[in-house]
């Protein structure tokens, strides 16, 4: 009978092991918004240099014209998820486009923020999904 009760403990606790090892990655994939300045916005328009439909947040990576040289601007757009909601396809915006951003800049003021809205080479505006000016509710 011990045997058996030393065998349950035994797989209990790895069973709590293996539930905090599988959400351990979801912990480090989220982060705080602080790091955007969402009082201020920032309209950069350029060419599209990358552009990733990837969990947690899709990327768009925008050459944006800078004198005699160019900036690299990364821009944080909402999950491919959300996206999809509001009416974006991961084929709306492709390497070599020219599009007009919207963003929230970064705080630091490092080229770069968290998107509002694309305005893409047909036209189309396209939402990220956030409220306007990037200011959710607080309670």
């Amino acid at each position: 009978m011990m045997i058996f009760a030393t065998a349950r403990r035994g797989l209990a606790w790895a069973g709590i092991a293996a539930g905090v090892l599988a959400t351990a990655p979801a912990a480090q994939a989220h982060h705080s918004f602080a790091l955007f300045d969402h009082t201020n916005r920032v309209t950069v328009t350029g060419t599209v240099s990358k552009f990733d439909w990837t969990n947690p947040h899709v990327f768009i990576v925008l050459s944006v014209a800078d004198g005699a040289g160019t900036k690299q601007y990364t821009v944080e757009c909402a999950s491919p998820n959300v996206l999809t909601r509001v009416g974006w396809k991961f084929t709306d915006i492709k390497v070599g486009d020219k599009v007009t951003l919207l963003v929230n800049p970064l705080r630091n003021g490092q080229p770069g923020g968290m998107l509002e809205t694309a305005t893409l080479a047909d036209g189309r505006v396209l939402s990220d999904g956030n409220p306007p000016g990037g200011v959710f509710p607080r309670s």
